[in-house]
């Protein structure tokens, strides 16, 4: 009678969630008139921020007199590269979707950026911005000076081949002898190829290679700081193919050789230095900079990379390439021949794979034709129609495992006062009914490759990024339906709607699965605490997660609930499987190999412990 009641109850919550789950979506889906509406909205908005965006400015050049102070003191300081005038300014290079300011002063860039992207406040997505970015070669010269490019004066030289630009940024030593810059960039390309060259420098640098420093610190741009930081990372590709990163918090550093490409990945863009030749050895820092989740945080990581480049013949002559861009699957592949597209954590092993080169490409073409929330929630039916299977095992398990429990609470009776006696028994019964109790783990094992990689997929997904979905603006980062005048700890300021409901939902699945086996045993952990306990860590645990992952968590329980509701009361009939156990139970069943060992020695201990008390 309680079995009966605890299904109708389920069956009642289930139709509950349900219920509210097409509630909303027909409560908010919105008009032809407010989808017109928010459409010119939104391209006034893009008109808008259009005309915000910084324009290049004309090169500020400010020359110093032959005869002044503070040019003798530049000569003085830069000796053999003081044949040039210094000049302040900086030069524009860009193309359709990035913007670059190359600084006279050390012939690096001072600001990066991304035309097409903007963060969650609506401002144009900078990965280089305000000083944040320094890229330094460390110059020794015959006459024992250390001089740094970063302090040194180039001269810029802009032309355009076809639709190619070309910037040279020239550090003069002599009329024919210079150190150069030479900044590449295509249409439609992020990527911007860099080559360091010299001329005529043999008899001034000095030494065997020249020291390179390049320093970056991460600038936020996300809603929740700490969300942001948790996938900002320093990944860089060495020895051939292997991919490796520094620590996600605190300080870590590493030295490695062959190194072919880093990255300083800031969660959906990334600033990346790579090689067409790898950089013998690299040494590698990164410093964790946020503290606590505050609107104040301006920045999450510091980034540093030391290595050195080899002369030859006296001069430098390295081919590299910039990559500021987003970290987005299509857009990274396209630059095969580097494998950038390893940047991105789709996860180790398996769980990387499956990530990887079936959920990506999987969601990549429902998202080609459907919105997608709609996307999220189609990929998520099919998932779980494919694990059914597994799903109707484990629950066959949990069935047969229901049906013995009557005889296993006679045998705990029976033999309370002799444990070996009781698990013989307790073993014996499993063995003549054809159960086995790990029978119902194996299943979840199998379930936790995809498990993991969902988990994976969905906080690193660009194609989430600022993608709406019924109350959630931006399905890469959490929902919002309250602001709280303060912060709980562990949860946040804020109350997300989709981690209530998933763990609404979570709650009455492991109602139906663990409900129902409340009856503790000694030495186990209490089922019905778990049961309340799990729900209530995920909702403190995914409110500052992307919103995308808890509609995944909450759509999912809803079928696997309604899956498990279709096998129990249409595909299982417990009375067949009772009768099929006894049944086993009858028929002379052979122990194998393993079975006679672990019986045998579970006599021979019983026998010792009844010698001893005798």
């Amino acid at each position: 009678m309680e079995e009966k009641k605890l299904d109708i109850n389920s069956i009642i919550g289930f139709a509950l969630i349900f219920g509210i789950l097409i509630y909303w979506f027909y409560t908010n889906q919105p008009s032809a008139a407010e989808v017109e509406a928010r459409r010119q909205e939104a391209e006034q908005v893009q008109d808008s921020l259009a005309r915000l965006q910084p324009q290049p400015e004309p090169e500020k050049v400010a020359v110093f007199p032959a005869d002044s102070v503070a040019r003798q003191a530049y000569t003085q300081q830069a000796g053999a590269f003081g044949y040039q005038e210094p000049r302040e300014g900086v030069t524009a290079l860009e193309n359709d979707l990035l913007a670059l300011q190359i600084s006279n002063r050390g012939g690096q860039i001072t600001e990066s950026r991304l035309k097409t992207y903007v963060t969650f406040d609506s401002v144009p997505v900078y990965l280089i911005r305000d000083g944040n970015n320094s890229f330094d070669l460390q110059l020794t010269t015959s006459d024992n000076r250390v001089l740094h490019t970063k302090d040194l004066y180039f001269e810029p030289s802009l032309k355009q081949e076809g639709e190619v630009k070309k910037l040279s940024m020239k550090a003069m030593a002599g009329p024919n002898s210079y150190l150069e810059f030479l900044y590449t960039l295509k249409p439609g390309q992020f990527m911007v190829d860099f080559d360091i060259r010299s001329q005529g420098l043999s008899g001034i640098l000095a030494g065997a290679s020249v020291p390179l420093a390049w320093d970056l610190t991460g600038i936020r741009h996300s809603k929740s700081v700490q969300y942001e930081n948790r996938y900002t990372r320093l990944t860089y590709r060495h020895e051939g193919s292997t991919i490796s990163k520094l620590g996600a918090a605190g300080e870590d550093d590493e030295t490695e050789a062959e190194v072919r490409w880093i990255s300083y990945r800031q969660h959906f863009f990334s600033s990346i230095l790579a090689a067409d030749q790898p950089l013998a050895s690299v040494q590698l820092t990164s410093r964790d900079l946020v503290e606590d989740e505050s609107p104040e945080e301006l920045f999450t990581k510091e980034f540093g990379t030391r290595t050195e480049l080899a002369l030859t013949g006296g001069e430098i002559s390295r081919a590299l390439h910039w990559y500021f861009g987003p970290t987005d699957f299509d857009t990274l592949s396209a630059y095969e021949d580097l494998a950038l597209a390893d940047s991105i954590p789709f996860g180790w092993g398996i769980f990387g794979w499956i990530n990887r080169y079936v959920f990506t490409p999987f969601f990549g073409l429902l998202s080609s034709f459907l919105p997608f929330g709609i996307a999220i929630i189609v990929m998520t039916i099919v998932v779980r129609i494919l694990m059914s299977p597994v799903t109707y095992k484990s629950y066959l398990s949990q069935a047969k495992m229901r049906i013995l429990k009557p005889e296993i609470t006679e045998i705990n009776e029976k033999f309370k006062d002799n444990a070996m006696k009781k698990q013989q028994e307790t073993m014996a019964l499993y063995n003549k009914a054809g159960v086995s109790p790990l029978s119902g783990c194996v299943p979840a094992v199998l379930q936790l490759p995809i498990f993991y990689a969902l988990f994976m997929f969905f906080p690193t997904s660009f194609a989430l990024r600022q993608k709406s979905f019924l109350w959630a603006e931006d399905l890469s980062a959490y929902d919002t339906i309250a602001q709280l005048p303060f912060k709980i700890p562990f949860y946040g300021d804020h109350i997300s709607l989709f981690p209530i409901l998933a763990s609404v939902a979570i709650f009455f699945y492991m109602l139906m699965t663990t409900g129902q086996q409340m009856q503790t045993q000694p030495g186990m952990p209490n089922m019905k605490f778990i049961m309340y306990l799990s729900p209530l860590m995920m909702l403190f645990f995914f409110n500052n997660y992307a919103s995308g992952l808890s509609l995944y968590y909450f759509v999912s329980n809803l079928i696997t609930i309604g899956i498990m509701l279709v096998i129990k009361h249409v595909i299982l009939d417990e009375d067949k499987i009772h009768a099929q156990i006894q049944e086993k139970k009858k028929q002379p069943r052979k122990e194998n190999r393993f079975q006679r060992k672990m019986r045998e020695m579970m006599e021979q201990a019983d026998t010792q412990k009844n010698q001893k008390k005798r």
